[in-house]
């Protein structure tokens, strides 16, 4: 739970309690009548309709439970008393749902309808024999399982969470922290879905206007393509927990302030400091939260977006290096346009620009995927899209963040090929203080894992089929541009002037040297600057489909048999020439005379160009110069640099540090000091170095000493056993099987003593039984 904080809510104070001027009622009213003609708010019968549904759905899972508590072997009057109620949560209860969206539902039962038994079972055949109910599709072993189906033409995604309460109570509040007593951690996500919803309409100090800018916001999301949880970007809750901070510190603020506060906050903010909306606490059940001082893996988030409710956690844990930076020269770009709409020189449209994705890029990578039926394919597809964040892991991690891949954010459907999709990632290689001639990157490897990986998929049919290959921009599909159409080169945002790239000779690996063919061409807009221009990087990238890994798993001698190594995963083992079908491509990095939009230090890949020439022009801002602020922004900035080096410090990440290090001043538009962040980059990898070496000096330690104390233990066993002797008699007349133990006389009599007199009675043998066989 939040603590509560006189006169404020949040972690810290307000920035500004400033209210809106006369212009900022104006421009909310624009950004009101904006989002009224993009279709973003529902009709009043689709809302009847809604509720209608949501009604039908409660009565559904209440004679469910009822069949439940039956089949389980209570009485009638236990059958009667039995309850399970439905909350809503996501975009649907925080009253930003458009037409068509879904709803986000959680059913809440009792301790005996379990999950796999009842919920996956029972109410699935109860959906699946209502007419009403289409698209039912299960999805029983997700990280937060999830019933999805569409009742009544609504699309409908349900939870469930069995508490330990006998009889749900029709007033239950799931608010308080103690409804998670003795659940399972499946239940606990589930639950958190609601009680992070109803957090953040509880620390907004004005609903209304928090409303109006998160609508603003996703939809600007989906135009830019930042719209996307399961692709590495942000989705639903992580935008809400943005806008609501940007309310926090602005609680007095108009929309129209808050969405250009939104763009100036978050192109500056100093990843991956974490935003907060309330103090995290460890809660009285001993739930897991996040914390960096604790959980390794918390270290490693990019952008940590903290959820509100007990337990809190990383809403925003599938962000990547390069989704990141992706986002945040977004952020600087919609500020930049914020300023000029502030001076008259653009409208809100100019903000909701479609991302030109495939004219950014020179490679590209297309991942195919088909299956035999419909079915198949809506299955298959979403196994695909969860894996693809892990192909852009691997190239961060296998090239030590030097390979970076932009995946577009949706899919792709050719008319001319049923039961087909396709998914594109932009490639571009990180921009350094030293610019490099021609750099090869070897990635099949890298592909080659991620497609045994997908092919692994536990419900895989037959034709279920992936192929990954790579695709030059001038040669994506047509299907892709909208209406089918390739747009012309010259409305194109990128490069307009005409260079030519020409290959040198490439092997495809260094042990082996064979090469492969070359090619010199010229496409006007592939650009290599001499003054300083374009690093051109060449990649080997395989372009086999699945059904040729499986023979090559089955044995089949080809080159991409190879395991994959972590040092180098490009390295081919056990091959001797390569494969035919291996394409070199170039990756054109951005030139150095190309503005770094972004105070993050980010790679300028050409996304701050999305602005026309003539916006350019209209603003007289040279393209390689930082913007400049007035005085008030300034000091608003500096204001908000301070914040951000004071609430909830124990939390700041202590391993990868700031991504904002090495920058100068902190207005937007400085650019940051590559060479800097090169340093920077340098001593976070010697400093994750230094940690391994350091638990493994740790851990060969405690091997060494128990070792040690093991010999100590066994070397006094062996004096003991050797101050023994160990004889077996065997007794004839029980025919039995004793064991006699006898001290040893170690050491002679000493000299001089006088020898005992030999007793000549004859002595019976001691007896001790200690084991009878």
């Amino acid at each position: 739970m939040a603590k509560s904080n006189p006169g404020y809510l949040g972690v810290s104070e307000p920035i500004s309690l400033g209210g809106p001027t006369e212009k900022d009622v104006v421009q909310t009213a624009e950004v009101e009548k904006f989002l009224a003609d993009a279709g973003l708010y529902e009709s009043q019968e689709e809302a009847v309709s809604r509720e209608e549904v949501l009604g039908k759905l409660d009565q559904t899972v209440k004679t469910w439970i009822k069949k439940a508590t039956r089949v389980s072997g209570y009485g009638e009057q236990f059958v009667q008393e039995a309850n399970a109620k439905i909350f809503t949560f996501g975009s649907y209860r925080l009253g930003v749902h458009g037409p068509g969206a879904d709803i986000d539902t959680l059913c809440v039962g009792p301790r005996h309808a379990t999950r796999n038994d009842y919920f996956f079972r029972c109410l699935h055949d109860m959906l699946a024999e209502m007419p009403e109910v289409s698209e039912l599709h299960p999805v029983p072993d997700a990280h937060v399982p999830v019933l999805g189906f569409k009742l009544c033409g609504v699309s409908i995604d349900l939870l469930y969470a069995n508490l330990a309460h006998v009889v749900i109570p029709d007033d239950l509040d799931l608010s308080q922290d103690s409804i998670l007593h003795n659940v399972d951690e499946q239940a606990v996500r589930s639950l958190n879905g609601c009680r992070v919803t109803d957090q953040i309409l509880r620390l907004v100090p004005n609903i209304p206007s928090f409303r109006t800018t998160l609508r603003f916001m996703r939809y600007w999301g989906k135009r830019r393509g930042v719209y996307s949880n399961v692709m590495g970007f942000l989705g639903g809750i992580n935008w809400a927990i943005l806008v609501a901070r940007i309310c926090q510190l602005y609680p007095n603020a108009s929309p129209s302030m808050l969405i250009s506060r939104f763009f100036r906050v978050y192109s500056q903010w100093k990843w991956p400091n974490p935003v907060t909306l309330c103090h995290i606490e460890e809660g009285p059940l001993g739930l897991p939260v996040w914390d960096p001082r604790r959980n390794f893996r918390d270290r490693g988030h990019q952008m940590p977006i903290i959820t509100p409710a007990y337990p809190c956690m990383n809403s925003s844990y599938n962000v990547s290096t390069s989704t990141r930076y992706v986002m945040i020269q977004e952020f600087t770009r919609g500020y930049e346009i914020c300023q000029a709409i502030d001076e008259n020189r653009a409208t809100w449209d100019d903000l909701f620009e479609p991302y030109p994705f495939f004219e950014l890029y020179k490679n590209y990578l297309e991942v195919g995927i088909t299956a035999r039926n419909e079915d198949d394919l809506r299955n298959w597809k979403g196994w695909v899209e969860s894996r693809l964040r892990t192909l852009v892991l691997k190239f961060e991690r296998y090239t030590h963040e030097m390979l970076l891949a932009h995946p577009h954010p949706r899919d792709f459907s050719d008319g001319s090929r049923p039961r087909h999709s396709f998914y594109f990632m932009g490639l571009w290689r990180k921009q350094t203080a030293q610019p490099q001639e021609a750099e090869q990157f070897d990635i099949r490897g890298i592909v080659n894992e991620f497609k045994n990986a997908v092919l692994a998929y536990a419900h895989r049919r037959e034709g279920m089929d992936i192929e990954v290959s790579h695709v030059k921009r001038k040669d994506i599909p047509v299907f892709v541009f909208p209406g089918g159409v390739r747009p012309p080169r010259s409305s194109r945002t990128v490069a307009r002037s005409s260079r030519t790239v020409s290959r040198n000779v490439v092997t495809a690996d260094g042990q082996v040297g064979n090469q492969l063919g070359t090619e010199s061409w010229s496409d006007p807009q592939s650009a290599l600057d001499h003054s300083g221009g374009y690093q051109s990087t060449s990649l080997l990238v395989p372009s086999v489909s699945s059904k040729e890994t499986q023979s090559i798993l089955n044995g089949h001698p080809n080159l991409h048999t190879e395991s994959l190594e972590h040092e180098h995963p490009g390295h081919l083992l056990g091959s001797t020439s390569p494969p035919g079908n291996i394409a070199v491509l170039d990756v054109v990095t951005q030139p150095n005379s190309m503005p770094s939009t972004s105070s993050n230090g980010a790679p300028t890949n050409g996304l701050d160009m999305c602005f026309s020439s003539l916006h350019r022009e209209a603003e007289r801002i040279p393209a390689n110069n930082p913007v400049n602020f007035s005085p008030a922004v300034v000091d608003e900035l500096d204001e908000l640099a301070s914040y951000q080096a004071k609430p909830d410090n124990k939390h700041v990440l202590p391993v990868h540090g700031s991504s904002l290090e090495g920058c100068s001043g902190r207005t937007v538009g400085q650019t940051c000091n590559l060479s800097s962040h090169g340093n920077n980059h340098l001593k976070r990898k010697a400093e994750e170095e230094l940690e391994v070496f350091f638990f493994l000096l740790t851990f060969f330690s405690y091997v060494f000493t128990q070792l040690l104390m093991l010999y100590i233990s066994l070397s006094a066993w062996c004096d003991l056993a050797s101050s023994t002797i160990i004889c077996l008699y065997i007794d004839i007349n029980c025919d039995s099987v004793f064991i006699f133990k006898k001290p040893l006389e170690l050491a002679g009599p000493p000299v001089g003593a006088t020898r005992a007199s030999t007793s000549t009675v004859q002595r019976k043998p001691l007896r001790y039984s200690c084991a009878t066989y």
